[in-house]
């Protein structure tokens, strides 16, 4: 075990919790009105033609067909990204990949997925090819855009960008129906809990130390994350908490029913482990299920390599029942 002891932080990432401690957090109670009001924007999102349009890309690989791919999303609003098909093989999945609060400006190549249609978008807002002024790029800020008006507040908007692109792989590959997952890393982990939860076509789901998790929480822990920015902004907008109880990554995790793997860390100075353990330990309890557990995210620490090494081999596997 490598949970760091040393680090510039002037507060302790681990919050003086121990693994029992964390493995017994319970999620919140939904608000009222929860499901209405996911259902009501999924079906929106469901309604969007996507018309992905793909491009000739700067990047490439010798195992991966890269091609830069563009589609709409809700409100209009143009997202861009990536799309990865194998060299050899046929495509028999597909795969969303989220991404961390801070956008991408590549795809991975090294995941650990084979015969599978890879689509790496960059959520609205989101650098590099998602930028949608006045949404800010800057995740400080980007976190903060339209959060008094839940219907308007640029999460669910995000959340909506993952259903349509899950409408863009399967308007691309029909026959990978029912053969859909979600991959999704901090932002992206908290994001896909709450996608996966009201999208039947996302069959399984890896979330790495996820955001979004128990907000009541997640407004008081001392951070380095997005939730400064939002903790920051409460003190003069105290009532900013029951809207954000709409957008709680831990809520939507308890209605998940498909197969996840969760990677959750002990110690993790921009998401606290205990808003990371809200959304694992909410999972229904089942036999598909895994969690996965890392002394320290957003952090390099001893064990780091070993550890995303075993990590990588449980996600190959886990995707593979896909």
């Amino acid at each position: 075990m490598s949970i760091p002891t040393d680090h510039p932080f002037d507060f302790d990432p681990t919050y003086g919790m121990t693994l029992a401690g964390l493995q017994a957090i319970r999620p919140p109670q939904a608000p009222p009105g929860f499901d209405a009001f996911w259902q009501k924007r999924y079906g929106r999102a469901l309604a969007v033609r996507p018309e992905p349009r793909l491009s000739p890309s700067g990047d490439a690989h010798t195992d991966w067909q890269v091609r830069d791919i563009a589609y709409t999303s809700t409100d209009g609003v143009a997202i861009g990204g990536w799309l990865l098909t194998p060299r050899q093989g046929q495509v028999r999945r597909g795969l969303v990949v989220g991404h961390g609060y801070g956008g991408r400006d590549q795809p991975e190549f090294d995941l650990p997925v084979e015969e599978t249609a890879i689509l790496f978008p960059c959520l609205r807002g989101m650098p590099s090819r998602s930028i949608h002024p006045p949404i800010s790029p800057d995740a400080p800020w980007h976190v903060l855009h339209e959060i008094d008006d839940p219907d308007r507040y640029v999460i669910g908007g995000c959340v909506e960008d993952v259903w349509v692109a899950v409408s863009a792989l399967l308007a691309l590959y029909p026959a990978i129906d029912g053969h859909i997952g979600y991959s999704g890393i901090s932002f992206g982990g908290g994001i896909g809990a709450l996608a996966i939860a009201f999208d039947g076509r996302i069959r399984r789901g890896h979330l790495t130390v996820p955001t979004f998790g128990d907000r009541k929480r997640w407004l008081t822990l001392p951070t380095v994350g997005s939730a400064h920015s939002v903790q920051e902004y409460a003190k003069t907008h105290p009532d900013v908490f029951e809207k954000l109880r709409l957008f709680d990554a831990a809520t939507a995790a308890a209605r998940i029913s498909v197969p996840m793997l969760a990677a959750v860390a002990r110690f993790d100075p921009a998401v606290a482990p205990p808003c990371q353990f809200a959304v694992a330990n909410a999972l229904p309890k089942s036999k598909f299920n895994e969690i996965f557990i890392l002394d320290a995210g957003h952090f390099d620490y001893a064990d780091s390599a070993v550890q995303q090494t075993a990590l990588r081999e449980r996600v190959g596997r886990f995707f593979r029942g896909l």
